[in-house]
């Protein structure tokens, strides 16, 4: 049986291991300090630790518990890890440059039931959540990436599964970075993406620190909606918006909405002036997200043009919008990219075997 993941623990359960195994309670403040400010890559490199301390970690914990099968560099300075899990499932995780944000982006489930039909991460379904520790050792592995003089700035939790689907073990690993010894890294500059479950976003509000939503809403009315995105149809899009008015009133935090625009499905002016409607009385902002082509979808990106005047009409409405801009285009950085084709790769392996 393999031992535990380290990042498993929270900090009061690792300061009473060390407490049980005979050390001070300020060793457990050190290890973490090790793992997450000194960037080692394993116990032995705690040269601060006893050497005992440092045998017993490692006779009782994993500082790792994935291994790293894919690293795929962009021209754009992007890279992305395509990580392979004890089980030998896998998940993806990015880290984007852009002036001097070091932002990156991780996943929380193996793989997605939400099925939003243009989504690579959910063609898979969903396999199981990960673990505090596997979240969190996302995190640690794409910050080993920066040179010793950078440190990430900002963390998006939009890569592969449904975060709030894994709420508990995401508020574990996020509590890592933020807490005192951590990363450093404000709970302001962290993002977490739903494509809308009301309670769960109830119960972030309620969970202490201010973290921004960000909404996946993809459509500006309940049919279309639940034509992208089919958990809709149970939930509604009337009880996503009050969810994120309620979160908003709570935390204070201005409400991102994603929307991807998808060629002659949802991108159309009439499209946009039903989400201006929607969102000019909120305190919102628009993400708008052109496609990026998946070969496994028929969907495909809007024209330029299209682009264009779907933004025009959001602005004349006075809804703040931006374009996100595509990163990592020549590495399939879009989540699930990367892992849909490794598992097409291997079932074409499997079938001329």
């Amino acid at each position: 049986m393999s031992a535990a993941l380290l990042f498993d623990l929270t900090p009061d359960q690792l300061t009473d291991w060390c407490t049980e195994h005979g050390h001070k309670p300020y060793r457990a403040r050190q290890i973490f300090h090790g793992a997450f400010g000194r960037r080692v890559m394993a116990f032995s490199d705690m040269s601060d630790l006893p050497a005992k301390l440092r045998e017993q970690l490692a006779d009782s914990f994993q500082f790792f518990s994935s291994t790293i099968t894919a690293h795929n560099v962009a021209s754009d300075g992007t890279e992305k890890l395509l990580l392979a899990m004890q089980d030998g499932s896998t998940v993806e995780c990015v880290l984007m440059r852009e002036g001097k944000r070091r932002t990156i982006c991780i996943s929380t489930q193996v793989g997605c039931a939400m099925g939003c039909v243009f989504c690579a991460s959910g063609m898979l379904g969903l396999t199981r959540n990960l673990s505090a520790g596997e979240i969190t050792e996302q995190i640690v592995r794409l910050d080993q990436l920066l040179p010793a003089e950078e440190r990430i700035t900002n963390i998006v939790v939009m890569g592969i599964g449904e975060p709030l689907a894994n709420l508990d073990n995401l508020l574990q690993a996020l509590d890592h970075v933020t807490a005192d010894g951590g990363m450093g890294i404000g709970a302001r500059r962290i993002t977490i993406s739903t494509v809308g479950l009301p309670e769960k976003i109830r119960r972030l509000a309620e969970c202490g620190k201010a973290y921004n939503l960000a909404v996946s809403l993809h459509a500006p009315n309940e049919e279309l909606r639940s034509q992208i995105i089919p958990v809709n149809e149970g939930i509604g899009l009337a009880a996503v918006l009050r969810a994120a008015d309620d979160y908003f009133e709570k935390v204070g935090r201005r409400v991102s909405y994603e929307y991807i625009l998808l060629g002659k499905l949802n991108d159309a002016p009439e499209h946009a002036q039903q989400l201006a409607n929607l969102l000019k009385s909120r305190f919102a902002h628009v993400n708008l997200i052109p496609m990026n082509p998946v070969a496994e979808s028929s969907f495909r990106r809007p024209s330029e043009r299209r682009i264009q005047r779907f933004l025009e009409i959001l602005q004349e409405a006075g809804v703040p919008v931006t374009v996100r801009k595509r990163k990592g285009a020549d590495i399939d950085a879009a989540c699930g990219q990367l892992r849909l084709r490794k598992h097409n790769d291997n079932a074409l392996v499997d079938l001329k075997s």
